[in-house]
């Protein structure tokens, strides 16, 4: 049956997208175009890197990502492939598919996104994938997977009336059950507090690190606002189980830094990291307790480096983090045809 895989399994390469509006990042877009690269070559260590980039910024880069990564021009609006960018599954042939849901940038809070809204589909056609089209808003931060048949979502963000206005509840959990071949769809209260970019997306607070374990952002500052709706979530998981009826192990990273940039006062949640071949790259921020928790990280996800990339304020400042401006394409092996 059709299958989405767990981020952990192996890639083929990793996908990303330049940053490229600068209303957005204003005086921060020299500091994103240095985050975006940072986070490129990192990855790049461990496995192939593509960046997609529009023709006018795409020799810019090219010079600073360097030669380890691969350029390729490309119509986009914005730069978040997770949200935009194709979601891979394999079929009932085990072939893989890429998926373009709808896009309609975060429930139309920037224009224009008509460049974003074809991105998947363009991809995917490109790179020779097979597609398939779904009429549902759905951003691919919005949901995480265990690779055997449970997902994650928060009722914050795929409830909000600016995706799917028009489906109930029951609606969209039978779709992404449906089209992600899964049998558990785990309805987590809440994303961050102050999160009105995404209305909550998963990847800030929770990821899979297992069949039966889910790891979750907590907040250990009760004056935050955090700090009870992460409790909240780390009891509704306490009390559900994963699609073969086994408790879910709930791992809690305590500690929600937040950074001063552009102004604005933002929360830089260590859970919007990346796991790829061999390594977990995390947003940091320069927070006392960043080497604890990189540890803690590291213990979920054993032999595979963890890499620290201070890259975490400015990217929460545009809106994400590592784990938002990545996408994984899945490896096709001998039991995978392409």
């Amino acid at each position: 049956m059709t299958r989405l895989p767990a981020e952990w399994e192996p890639h083929e390469r990793t996908v990303m997208c330049w940053p490229a509006r600068t209303d957005l990042w204003a005086d921060q877009l020299d500091l994103a175009e240095h985050a975006y690269a940072a986070v490129a070559r990192a990855i790049a260590d461990f496995e192939p890197v593509t960046m997609l980039a529009p023709a006018p910024v795409a020799e810019r880069a090219a010079h600073r990502c360097g030669g380890g990564v691969e350029i390729v021009e490309f119509p986009i609006d914005d730069s978040w492939f997770r949200d935009s960018g194709p979601i891979y599954v394999f079929d009932d042939d085990g072939r893989r598919v890429a998926i373009d849901w709808e896009f309609n940038a975060w429930g139309e809070k920037v224009q224009p996104y008509e460049d974003d809204a074809a991105a998947a589909r363009r991809f995917a056609t490109l790179s020779g994938h097979a597609v398939r089209s779904v009429d549902m808003v759905l951003e691919g931060g919005s949901v995480t997977g265990n690779g055997a048949g449970t997902l994650a979502t928060t009722a914050q963000c795929l409830l909000h009336p600016n995706r799917n206005p028009s489906l109930s509840q029951a609606q969209i959990e039978r779709t992404v059950l449906t089209e992600f071949g899964a049998e558990r769809l785990i309805w987590l209260p809440y994303g961050l507090a102050f999160d009105a970019d995404t209305d909550g997306h998963v990847d800030n607070v929770a990821a899979f690190a297992g069949p039966s374990r889910l790891v979750l952002q907590g907040c250990a500052d009760p004056d935050e606002p955090d700090s009870t709706r992460l409790a909240i979530n780390a009891r509704a998981v306490a009390e559900t189980t994963n699609a073969g009826d086994h408790a879910l192990d709930a791992v809690v990273v305590p500690v929600l830094p937040f950074a001063e940039i552009g102004g604005r006062r933002i929360a830089v949640p260590y859970l919007n990291y990346y796991i790829g071949n061999g390594f977990v790259a995390v947003p940091t921020c320069g927070h006392d307790a960043d080497a604890e928790m990189l540890a803690l990280i590291g213990e979920q996800y054993p032999g595979r480096a963890v890499l620290g990339l201070d890259v975490g304020a400015v990217l929460a400042f545009g809106g994400g983090g590592i784990h938002c401006i990545t996408q994984q394409i899945p490896a096709v092996t001998p039991d995978r045809p392409s």
